[in-house]
């Protein structure tokens, strides 16, 4: 595999798998598919950001080992969601979700940690350094990853929040 990135699950509504947890191990297995998952974090009950009147979240981070490049790794896990039943378009931005996928860093074995905007993607993901949970699973599976524009490991960026 050629790189290595850091995805946040999140989900807050029941569907056809099961429950929260039912949700983000389903997306778990999905995400497999696209290449080797080699570390998934526990997973952690958070309050919502944003809309608030909402149930709560299920949240937690995994590394995948891949070959695809980041904004093709970015449509599978949009076509995840959408195989899971979200619909970003006909949902209300930050409301509730059977499933929230989000890239959050990459690295290239051969480039080193990826930094770009584009209309699509953004890395590393604009928001990670303000959010516990996001911040707090992914200490557990990459603690040292370091920020590439903050210049701030995982765990530093956690205890700032």
């Amino acid at each position: 595999m050629k790189a290595v990135a850091a995805i946040a699950l999140g989900s807050n509504l029941d569907s056809d798998f099961g429950d929260r947890q039912a949700n983000l191990e389903q997306a778990v297995g999905l995400i497999a598919e696209l290449g080797e998952v080699t570390g998934v974090s526990s997973f952690y009950d958070t309050e919502p950001e944003g809309v608030v009147e909402q149930p709560r979240f299920l949240n937690g981070t995994l590394l995948l080992e891949t070959d695809l490049e980041p904004v093709a790794l970015l449509r599978e896990l949009l076509t995840v969601e959408r195989a899971m039943g979200r619909d970003r378009a006909a949902s209300v931005a930050k409301g509730p979700r059977v499933i929230d996928l989000d890239l959050l860093l990459y690295a290239d074995r051969e480039w080193g940690d990826v930094v770009m905007e584009t209309e699509e993607l953004t890395l590393p993901h604009p928001a990670m350094q303000e959010r516990r949970f996001v911040l707090e699973p992914l200490k557990e599976i990459a603690p040292e990853w370091v920020h590439p524009v903050l210049g701030l490991t995982v765990g530093e960026l956690l205890e700032r929040v």
